[in-house]
């Protein structure tokens, strides 16, 4: 894996964010080691809440990136979970605590799992104190990277919280959420999506070979920037609309806004937002290992080269049949076993160290993009209401 030159970012504030990125293969076997030392209370804790009621619905919640986490699994773990015992929804608790009522309903037996990174954010904080108000039957899974956060502090002592800690490092010092994304996307794949311990094996193993793969192919993504870039555009079906929403929100945090950035599903994109596309534009389609969900992935990137307009379009693919033929970044055909949603793993390095580059070439340091503080590393300002039921 080619190394990033440590000198170099740290002159351009970048060394954080970097070391971050390039750690996460390693991240995410501790992360699945972490999981098989807890696989055992898992099949507990949920066999034991399955056992009380006929269906449980499960909410996976977070705010921001975290909440990006529930939106790129929910897809792949509405196929995996028996619809009979569990019904699975994303809504990330930006929305909950704002309408609690339309979310969180009395009778119904519920399962909040809580994404965060430093588990301090004021929303989901608040999402779960709503939730044991409302919910009669109230039950938690908390995914977080810190032991000392406030969701992990109040997990403790409580039989019906089951807390899973993610690798310490995880639990990103850097301004923009990297391995924690990762590892906690990588944790419910593995906690929720009904796999055998080989196929678990053998996934993981492809996502690391994979993830090295991209950071050894650094030079290729930064080349994808060696244009008078001002918009970029994610496109993806599935998890990995999910995965897209995340990558746009990146660009955003590590350019300080000043790339314009957007993302859509690749039909989803004809109906409206394809009026983003100007000369000024960089495209980049997530392509699924889904076959029959690709056709419709290169459909769009085939319309968008002939339409001629976008400064440039670049796929990120498998190497696969069917696939893109104009500009592409290629992982090798071994990653074409992955599902959707694990490949997503290192599909967002590409998108992280597309980030990357963008801040740097606009002169920003991404470990400090907002120097001004007009956003913040964990969410300040938020006035949490009385809630009258």
């Amino acid at each position: 894996m080619e190394k990033y030159d440590i000198n170099n970012m740290e002159k351009v504030g970048a060394s954080v964010t970097a070391r971050e990125i390039y750690q996460q293969p390693e991240l995410w076997e501790e992360t699945y080691s972490i999981y098989k030392e807890n696989r055992n209370d898992v099949k507990k804790y949920l066999e034991k809440i399955s056992s009380k009621h006929d269906q449980i619905q499960i909410i996976f919640t977070g705010a921001g990136t975290s909440a990006y986490v529930g939106k790129t699994v929910t897809p792949y773990l509405m196929d995996k979970l028996d619809e009979t015992k569990w019904s699975v929804t994303s809504v990330p608790t930006t929305s909950i605590v704002s309408n609690p009522s339309q979310y969180l309903q009395k009778e119904t037996p519920t399962l909040l799992v809580s994404f965060a990174r430093s588990g301090n954010s004021p929303e989901s904080v608040a999402t779960v104190d709503l939730a044991k108000e409302i919910v009669d039957d109230f039950y938690q899974m908390t995914i977080t990277c810190a032991a000392e956060g406030q969701l992990a502090k109040a997990a403790e002592g409580d039989d019906k919280n089951l807390l899973l800690l993610m690798p310490e490092r995880s639990n990103d010092q850097g301004f923009a959420m990297t391995g924690s994304y990762t590892c906690m996307t990588l944790t419910a794949l593995l906690v929720f999506g009904s796999l055998d311990e080989k196929t678990e094996e053998s996934y993981v193993t492809q996502i690391i070979e994979s993830g090295n793969q991209v950071l050894g192919q650094a030079d290729q993504v930064e080349n994808t920037l060696d244009t008078n870039f001002e918009r970029i555009i994610y496109l993806g079906s599935g998890s990995l609309e999910g995965l897209a929403q995340e990558a746009q929100l990146k660009v955003l945090e590590l350019t300080a806004g000043q790339a314009e950035a957007s993302f859509e599903s690749s039909l989803g994109f004809r109906h409206g937002p394809k009026s983003f596309v100007n000369q000024q534009t960089l495209i980049f389609g997530f392509v699924s290992n889904d076959l029959y969900t690709r056709k419709y992935d290169v459909d769009m990137l085939d319309e968008l080269r002939a339409d001629d307009i976008a400064e440039s379009i670049v796929a990120v693919q498998v190497d696969s049949e069917g696939n893109f033929e104009g500009n592409h970044f290629e992982i090798a055909e071994k990653a074409s076993v992955l599902p959707d949603a694990f490949l997503a793993l290192p599909y967002i390095l590409f998108g992280q160290l597309v980030s990357l580059h963008a801040s740097i070439k606009l002169g920003h340091a991404p470990d400090n993009p907002s120097p001004a503080g007009t956003v913040n590393r964990v969410v300040k300002g938020v006035t949490i209401h009385d809630y009258n039921k």
